[in-house]
């Protein structure tokens, strides 16, 4: 791990500091780790605080082999506890330490500070850019509406987010969660598009159905049903009515609760209709199966639902997040009212009543999707952190003084 000062390089350098989920490499990772990636191309330094995994994922390897400089931290705290709580907890803990660390270390014009663990980034961390008169942006990846922040704590992000140059979140609904969670407006938001990991023109051929007309679903996601509610959709299917149903769910996905899931699913009798799937192509997923359901409790917008649309499968989804910025219900999928099995039970009824147009409804999504998301939101984010660097400038004199 790098520990030695260097002089700060003709080019502007930008800092990355993540304060990821559990996971080596996750959805919350794609815009930071490919932003990055883009700015290195264009003869930006980029250096990177990220959480020291064991062993590094191989997305992190390329990223540090592709000329992004990796500042790893340890992993002290629990797997079990998100970042930003054992962080405070601890006064401030590894991240906040290592941030310290890196940004005497190599001064940064442009710090961006992405979370993916939920909620807001740590307040320490836009602290940290405040006292130190560094520009700063911000990505929040995801937004829980049943944690709020206690009256200090909303108060301190009401004062550091409006030093921010930028606050970046991947749904308006997420935007304007995270306002009212702090009872405060954030005029200097802006809501970006997160980058797919398919073919913009991926167009997967409809599999075809078997004699017994068997409809085939997949759950796309991490397997921790506290965010991704895999044990509501498992409810809603063990009901009567989809026993006497053909139907087969493949689980894609890794997490914490697979077996956990595992035993769910015998206990509820359906076990024989649930694969668990594991990790696969996303073309590969969407050639083996009609729809997507995304039984999510919160979200931020899943790249798992946009992968879906535009390979042209239907989506039957919670209406948290972003999911309806993207899904017009009943045209380009189906939107349960909450959260909960009998809403989901709900609106995958709607869906099976219109089963026979389920290829025409996701035409309907492919299209839609295309003209929502930009051909490259990498470059589009990347111009973005560019023109923040261009619109505040410093030198690396004056920054060395203001860390001293």
């Amino acid at each position: 791990m790098p520990t030695q000062k260097t002089a700060v390089p003709a080019s502007p350098r930008i800092i990355f500091i993540t304060t990821p989920n559990s996971d080596p490499w996750a959805g919350s990772e794609e815009l930071w780790g490919r932003t990055a990636l883009d700015l290195v191309a264009q003869g930006f330094p980029v250096s990177a605080s990220v959480t020291a995994f064991s062993p590094l994922h191989p997305r992190m390897i390329e990223l540090r082999n592709r000329g992004v400089e990796l500042w790893l931290r340890p992993a002290w705290y629990a797997w079990h506890e998100h970042p930003w709580r054992r962080l405070r907890s601890r006064r401030g803990g590894p991240i906040l330490h290592e941030a310290e660390r890196l940004i005497a270390a190599r001064p940064p014009a442009l710090v961006v500070l992405s979370d993916g663990a939920g909620g807001l980034p740590p307040i320490e961390l836009l602290e940290l850019c405040v006292a130190r008169r560094l520009a700063f942006a911000t990505i929040v990846q995801l937004g829980r509406d049943t944690e709020w922040y206690a009256d200090g704590l909303a108060e301190r992000y009401r004062r550091a987010l409006a030093a921010a140059q930028r606050c970046y979140f991947v749904s308006h609904a997420n935007y304007r969660l995270a306002e009212t969670q702090i009872a405060g407006d954030l005029p200097n938001g802006e809501v970006v598009w997160n980058p797919f990991n398919v073919p913009r023109d991926a167009s997967p051929a409809w599999p075809p159905l078997g004699a017994d007309r068997e409809l085939r679903l997949a759950c796309v996601g991490r397997l921790y049903p506290r965010q991704k509610g895999q044990d509501l959709l498992f409810e809603a299917l063990a009901s009567p009515v989809w026993r006497e149903r053909p139907w087969r769910l493949s689980v894609y996905g890794e997490g914490p609760q697979r077996q956990t899931l595992e035993r769910l699913a015998e206990k509820l009798g359906i076990s024989d209709r649930v694969v668990f799937a594991g990790f696969a192509r996303v073309e590969q997923i969407w050639a083996a199966n009609h729809a997507l359901v995304m039984p999510s409790r919160y979200e931020g917008l899943p790249l798992a639902m946009v992968e879906a649309m535009v390979c042209g499968r239907p989506v039957v989804a919670t209406d948290v997040a972003g999911h309806a910025e993207i899904i017009e219900d009943g045209m380009t999928g189906f939107l349960a009212d909450a959260p909960t099995a009998g809403s989901i039970a709900i609106a995958l009824e709607r869906f099976w009543e219109r089963r026979d147009d389920a290829e025409a409804i996701g035409k309907a999504g492919a299209r839609r999707i295309r003209e929502l998301v930009p051909p490259d939101p990498v470059r589009i984010f990347s111009d973005k952190l560019r023109a923040l660097v261009e619109k505040y400038p410093c030198d690396g004199a004056a920054l060395q003084r203001r860390l001293a």
